[in-house]
Formats: structure tokens, sequence, C-alpha cells
């Protein structure tokens, strides 16, 4: 009399078939994670634009800070002051001579320093303001730029 159940052989074709099945969905998960990451940069981005771009229009030129006083008055939602504490993960804004944390350029919870933002600059008739941050966690930072014309660029491409 043969008992109900499964053979170890059975066993082992489910769990291989398992296992294949995680060895390629895994790997485009993590994808997806880090592309839902990187819309924060796009809204971020656009939100840091509108408020130049306002800002321009009331007075006829770009604004030599982003927050503090005759500024563009744009924050990242929800800033409290830079580092693991933010619930936003790129650091945005200008890396130009003399900026401060808080006025031309914000640190999300990746710690990304000022200096990955790369080659920016903030002119009376044209700005160039960047985020960056090392979204994998492999020591490649992901640089984005936007301009004036409201171009969004992915400067360093940090998923490769």
């Amino acid at each position: 009399m043969r008992k109900a159940g499964f053979t170890l052989m059975e066993l082992m074709v489910v769990v291989a078939i398992i296992f294949f099945l995680a060895a390629i969905s895994v790997p485009q998960y993590f994808k997806y994670v880090v592309r839902v990451k990187q819309a924060e940069v796009a809204i971020n981005l656009a939100s840091l634009h509108t408020a130049m771009q306002t800002y321009y229009a009331e007075h006829g030129q770009y604004p030599a800070a982003l927050s503090g006083p005759d500024s563009a008055g744009w924050t990242p939602a929800g800033y409290r002051g830079g580092g693991k504490q933010e619930s936003f993960l790129y650091s945005y804004g200008f890396n130009i001579p003399g900026s401060q944390e808080g006025v031309h350029y914000f640190t999300g919870s990746l710690e990304t320093p000022v200096e990955f933002l790369g080659a920016n600059y903030i002119e009376s008739d044209a700005f160039i303001a960047a985020a960056a941050g090392d979204i994998r966690g492999r020591g490649t930072i992901d640089v984005w730029t936007i301009d004036e014309t409201r171009k969004i660029e992915n400067v360093g491409k940090g998923l490769d």
C-alpha cells in the first residue's frame, strides 16, 4: 500500500523552479525600486525650476539662492536641516563658491556631499541646478541636472 505524498525528486523540482523564478525576478525588482527613487528627482527638480521661474517673472533675473532672504523660496518638501533625518533621498541645489546648506543646496538622507552636484551655476539670466545621490549604495553617484529651459538630464548615470 502506497502512502499519499510527494517524493524527494518532486520536491527538488519544485524548489528548483522557485529558485529559478526568484533568480529572474529579484534583479528586476531592484531595478524597479531604483526607478521609483529616481522619480523623486523629476518631481523635486521640476519644483525647483518652477520656483526659479516664478522669481524670474517677478524680478527679471534669477535669484542668487534657493532659500532665505531674496531667494526663490524653495526647499525640498519636509526639509529639516539635511542628512539622515530627511524624507527625500538625493541632495539638491547649486555647488557654487561659498554655497551653504539650507540656502544654496539641501542634503538628502543618502548624505551625498555637495561636491557631487558637479559644475552648476546661477546667473542673472540662466542656471543649472543638480541632484545627486548614491541610490544603489555602491559608490556610483546618480546625477541629474535641470536648466532654465526645464531640460532635465541624467549626466551621471548611477545605475550602471
